[in-house]
């Protein structure tokens, strides 16, 4: 059995999204169980109310909830019983395989970070999600907010996180094709950190297959896409914009007049494909990378459509081990990159000495 702990209280709502969520997502996985945390009297009450299956769920009490718009370092502060934090402390202890929540994201990354802490070899851990991509390809991209600023050496391993987490989630593939954002695919383009980060992904053992540029994001050529946060971040938030712009778009286009209205009645089975292909609810469930514990974060203000879609998200990377892979795979890249590093050094200096 996989068990779940759920920051009950977190997000935009609420206990109105993830309770019903949690009742959806233990009806689809019978072999899930949930642990909620939050307020234990009116968790319980709502899921009697929708007839959740109360023997697989516990319900943890927390006094406190971490606010959408709270400082991170005050909410690790002053609140250490707070909902989230409970949550989290469920897979440190053991009892839980993952951690769930919708709330403040700075506040996530540093009580996660905090409670978790991060796995050797690891600087800082990541933000990463699966982007949709052609021909129902799923691409991994990271990190997406987490890291303004990063080195070569921190950018080298999020792409060895994020392809051992693709490899884990993805096992019947091929070793997952790692692409490195920038300004255009020759080695001389992008910052020195950009520049940097290329030798050493070329020089490594992953299946690295250069840099690419923003608009072989949906191509399906990529399985991992490595950034900084700050790049990262503006790429989700710009696909984010322009998936709402099309809609409107397309909606006002359709609404026009009455030859255009009809014309949308005919395409509307075709419309309806592309709406469910681009929902973004489908997709909901940032990854926290790099940390010793699996932690999944919710959009904010997402429904319970899109909450059950992070929980799947949790349960698929608990089910898969990812965690155990990626700590492997981060240990056995490091090393076979500290030597080449050191064997580097040694000729730098032979050839000195001559």
């Amino acid at each position: 059995m996989i068990t779940l702990s759920i920051d009950a209280m977190g997000g935009d709502v609420g206990l109105g999204v993830t309770v019903p969520a949690a009742v959806a997502f233990l009806a689809k996985q019978p072999n899930a169980n949930l642990i909620m945390v939050g307020d234990a009297e009116q968790i319980r009450a709502d899921l009697l109310a929708l007839n959740a299956p109360m023997n697989r769920v516990e319900i943890i009490h927390a006094t406190q909830v971490v606010e959408m718009d709270e400082a991170p370092q005050m909410a690790l502060k002053n609140k250490k019983d707070s909902s989230m934090r409970v949550a989290i402390e469920q897979v440190k202890s053991g009892k839980a395989q993952a951690a769930v929540s919708a709330g403040n994201t700075g506040a996530l990354m540093a009580t996660a970070r905090f409670v978790l802490k991060t796995l050797n070899g690891v600087e800082r851990p990541a933000i990463a999600k699966f982007l949709p991509a052609q021909d129902g390809h799923l691409t991994l991209m990271l990190d997406l907010g987490a890291n303004a600023d990063c080195t070569a050496e921190q950018l080298f391993q999020f792409a060895v996180m994020g392809s051992e987490l693709f490899s884990a989630l993805k096992p019947n593939r091929a070793p997952a094709r790692v692409g490195l954002l920038n300004i255009g695919t020759e080695d001389i383009k992008g910052t020195e950190a950009v520049k940097q980060t290329f030798k050493l992904l070329k020089d490594s053992s992953l299946n690295f297959i250069g840099n690419i540029e923003g608009n072989a994001v949906f191509t399906g050529e990529v399985d991992v896409i490595v950034a900084d946060g700050f790049v990262g971040n503006i790429v989700l938030k710009t696909i984010e914009g322009a998936v709402k712009f099309m809609g409107n778009e397309i909606r006002q286009e359709f609404h026009r007049n009455m030859f255009t209205k009809l014309g949308g009645l005919a395409a509307k089975p075709a419309l309806n494909g592309f709406k469910q292909k681009l929902d973004p609810r489908r997709f909901n469930g940032a990854i926290f990378l790099g940390l010793r514990g699996v932690v999944i974060k919710s959009h904010g203000g997402t429904d319970a459509v899109g909450f059950a879609y992070a929980l799947e998200e949790a349960y698929h990377e608990a089910q898969a081990d990812s965690l155990q892979k990626i700590q492997d795979g981060v240990a056995a890249q490091l090393a076979a990159y500290q030597e080449k590093k050191v064997l580097a050094e040694q000729a730098s200096m032979a050839d000195g000495e001559v």
